[in-house]
Formats: structure tokens, C-alpha cells, sequence
């Protein structure tokens, strides 16, 4: 199995358990944006201490950061902590199953911004693997409500949260992309450092300024918010690796079996039964990610 196939597998698994544990954080009196919030906190000086340890033990010489470099890192950043905001605000809109189908475009709209600003273009074949896991994606997304429109607020939405985490996605490859030639790992945990360092900066004057007093609560409650830091950044660390290692739109396309592992999670360890759409969206996923290991290779 390729390597980065590997690595966002990891890193899909990884971002299931932060979510869950960031579910159980929000139910210890953590805001969204807190249990958020923590996730960058924590992981900011792991991804910081893990870059020196790894210049240390390699001897390379730390690179310099150029302006492409932090143009890309920032754009990455921003568009991640919008995109996030726009899914967590569907959740509060009673046909919100309309909204998150429609966040399941990411990997087309990665696949055209991949093209666009990276001129890494994805083949024919690449396409309609992505197709068959974005159909395999929908079949799992809960369905929307009796008489919802499938055009306004929530599809709206939808389709931004898509498209920012998209760009994102596309960010983070151009950031790994601008450190050449250093070795894919380094890339993706300098990239990954300054990714975390200026997303904590942002979400703490964010927080400062529409949420005072949620700072103090995520510190005091560090015991059990340093976890959704650990995780996270383990998760990150995958999805930069793969950043590095090849086109964003097929590591968005593979990494589409997070939502495979979040639904297994509820069938064995919340013993909620599968329905036979939620199986062929299973296996719609999981072939279209054999369809692209299959087109690369």
C-alpha cells in the first residue's frame, strides 16, 4: 500500500477519536468554539516540539519561510476555522442533513482548486473514482427531513464549508510544497507547526473578544482538553504527511473513510445497527479508495 494511503488513513481514524472526544468536551461546559479552541492550544507546541526534535535528530539546516510559504499556511489555516465554524453552525438549522450533504463536495471543489492554484491537475479515471466515493459519501450522510428544500441557508452553507475546506486542503499541500527539498516529514511538520502556531493566535483573540472567560476555562480544564490536542495533532501530522507526498484531492478523496470509521464506531461501540444504505455507502467509500490507489499506481 502507498505510503500516504497510509498515512490518511491514520490520520481519518485519528480525527474520529478527537471528534468524540471533543463531543465529551463540550459536555464539560466547553463552548464549541472551546472545545475547538483546544484542539490548537495543545497541539501547537506538540507540532512545534516534534519539528525541532526532528531537525535535531536529522541535522538539516531549518529552512526559511518565505512569504509563499506563509501566504499558503494562512490561507490553510483561515479557511480550516471558517470551514469548521459553517459545519458546527448547520447543527443549529432544522434541516441541517441538506447542509451536510452538501460540505460532501469537498473533494470535487479540492479536485478544481488543485488544478487551479497548484496546476496539478486530477486524470479521467481519478475523477470517477472520486464520483463513486462522493456517491458512497451521500448515501451515508443522514437524510434531510420530509419537505426540506435543498436550496437555501443550509445548502449554502454547505456548499462554503465545502469549498473552505477545499481550499485548506489545497493550502496545506502548496505550504509542504514550497519547503522542496527538504524530506516529506519535515515538510509536512514545519508546515504543520506554523499552521497550529497561527490558528491558536486567531482562535485566542477570537475567543477573547466574543467568549470571555472560555480562554481560562480551557486552561483550567487542561487534564482533559490536552487530549483533544494529542490527537489532533497526530491526526494533522497524517494529513500533512499525505499533503506532501501527493495531490490534495486524492488524499481528501481517500480521506473520505473517516466517515466509514465514525459510523462503525457507532455500530460496535454504541451498538446502533447499520441500515443496508449506510452498508453499499460503506462500500462505495471503500472501493473508490482502492479505485484510486489503483489510478496513481
Amino acid at each position: 500500500m502507498e505510503i500516504w494511503v497510509v498515512f490518511t488513513l491514520a490520520a481519518a481514524a485519528m480525527q474520529t477519536l478527537r471528534f468524540m472526544l471533543q463531543k465529551i468536551l463540550q459536555g464539560a461546559g466547553l463552548s464549541t468554539a472551546g472545545a475547538t479552541f483546544a484542539r490548537f492550544l495543545f497541539a501547537a507546541p506538540i507540532a512545534c516540539v516534534i519539528a525541532a526534535a526532528t531537525f535535531a535528530v536529522t541535522g538539516q539546516e531549518i529552512p526559511s519561510l518565505s512569504a509563499r510559504f506563509w501566504a499558503f499556511v494562512l490561507l490553510g489555516g483561515a479557511a480550516q476555522i471558517v470551514a469548521t465554524f459553517l459545519t458546527v453552525a448547520l447543527f443549529a438549522l432544522r434541516n441541517f442533513a441538506v447542509g451536510v450533504a452538501f460540505t460532501k463536495t469537498e473533494t470535487v471543489q479540492v479536485a478544481l482548486f488543485s488544478a487551479l492554484v497548484l496546476a496539478e491537475p486530477v486524470t479521467g479515471f481519478g475523477w470517477f473514482a472520486i464520483s463513486v466515493g462522493l456517491v458512497g459519501v451521500l448515501f451515508l450522510s443522514r437524510s434531510p427531513a420530509a419537505g426540506a428544500r435543498f436550496l437555501g441557508r443550509p445548502a449554502l452553507y454547505g456548499v462554503l464549508a465545502g469549498a473552505l475546506f477545499g481550499i485548506s486542503a489545497v493550502g496545506y499541500r502548496g505550504a509542504t510544497l514550497e519547503l522542496l527539498p527538504l524530506d516529506f516529514f519535515s515538510r509536512a511538520i514545519v508546515a504543520l507547526a506554523a499552521a497550529t502556531v497561527a490558528q491558536s493566535i486567531a482562535m485566542s483573540a477570537w475567543l477573547a473578544w466574543r467568549e470571555p472567560g472560555e480562554l481560562g476555562r480551557v486552561l483550567t480544564r487542561w487534564r482533559r482538553t490536552v487530549l483533544v490536542g494529542v490527537t489532533g495533532v497526530s491526526g494533522s501530522l497524517g494529513w500533512f504527511a499525505a499533503f506532501s507526498l501527493q495531490n490534495a484531492a486524492y488524499v481528501r478523496a481517500v480521506g473520505q473513510v473517516e466517515i466509514v470509521f465514525t459510523l462503525l464506531a457507532s455500530a460496535f461501540v454504541f451498538r446502533e445497527r447499520l441500515r443496508l444504505r449506510e452498508a453499499l455507502g460503506i462500500a462505495l467509500v471503500i472501493a473508490s479508495l482502492l479505485l484510486i490507489v489503483f489510478a496513481i499506481g
